[in-house]
């Protein structure tokens, strides 16, 4: 049984700074204290390296169009062991999948199988009170999915803050921060075609996840957050092992399964006699009748 307290952050869709927060989450906790761990949803391996940099632990990849949707809680309870909180980013939209119609692949079919509640990142730079009609909708339109609140990020002011608090309070969906403009600079190296992965650039890596946690440290209420986490209910699930697996050569192959008795006995070998005769000759005369017919008859050679 697994009984780490989880979270889920996710988006309505790409570019609502869901990797932003997650990062930022994880380094927050990891400064209080907080043995933290951290996975990323889909396969992206470089917003997995910034999730375990800012969590001081290896960040795992959960995907299930890899491994399985069977298998994605036992390397759930394998990566999050001994941890005392784990933070997942989503990808994507929350209900987006590539494959399009199996929901086990999304974000929420995963945040479903692990039974952990999801908290909403939505960028609220040109909304008012539609905000709520947004978050309404996402929670909606699953009912097995578990929305356990909301982070709004880019907020204008005090004023577009509390409008958007009073719109979420209207429908019953918590608020666990309100991030400013500048909370959540672009600490991230990034490049052309999105961030730089951590080691090309570690210096700038471990500067950016700190600025990261610190912003999210003074915007979230990570109290709130964590008790959030704490609430998810055990996984009947045993972690994911390598027992069984057979084990690799020194040359890195994978052994034979046939007993050392068999591999020193091969089933089929061939020698040739020592005292054979030697091959018949390939001449006309050994391989064509000794005899032949002729106009005058059978003709002796």
């Amino acid at each position: 049984m697994t009984a780490v307290p989880r979270v889920v952050v996710s988006a309505p869709s790409s570019g609502h700074g869901k990797t932003a927060v997650a990062v930022g989450l994880l380094a927050a906790l990891a400064a209080r204290g907080l043995r933290a761990a951290g996975f990323k949803i889909g396969p992206d391996h470089t917003d997995a390296a910034y999730l375990g940099l800012a969590a001081g632990r290896p960040g795992r990849n959960l995907d299930p169009r890899l491994v399985g949707s069977a298998r994605v809680a036992p390397l759930f309870a394998h990566g999050a062991s001994g941890a005392d909180v784990a933070v997942l980013e989503g990808t994507m939209g929350l209900f987006d999948s590539l494959t399009g119609r199996s929901d086990s692949h999304s974000t929420a079919g995963v945040a479903a199988t692990l039974r952990a509640p999801v908290i909403l990142v939505v960028d609220v730079g040109a909304m008012g009170q539609s905000v709520a009609a947004l978050v309404h909708g996402f929670r909606a339109y699953d009912e097995v999915l578990w929305l356990g609140g909301v982070i709004l990020n880019r907020v204008a002011s005090d004023r577009h803050e509390q409008l958007l608090r009073e719109a979420l309070d209207d429908i019953g969906v918590p608020v666990f921060g309100a991030l400013r403009r500048r909370d959540l600079p672009a600490a991230l190296p990034s490049r052309h075609d999105g961030v730089v992965p951590v080691v090309h650039r570690s210096v700038e890596a471990a500067r950016g996840v700190r600025r990261l946690g610190e912003g999210i440290a003074g915007a979230v209420d990570l109290d709130r957050l964590v008790a959030l986490a704490r609430s998810a209910p055990q996984l009947g699930v045993e972690p994911w092992t390598a027992r069984g697996r057979a084990p690799p050569s020194r040359s890195g192959a994978v052994r034979s399964s046939r007993s050392p008795a068999a591999r020193r006995s091969p089933t089929r070998t061939w020698r040739r006699p020592s005292c054979s005769p030697p091959p018949a000759p390939t001449s006309c005369r050994s391989t064509r009748c000794a005899t032949s017919t002729s106009p005058r008859g059978p003709t002796r050679w």
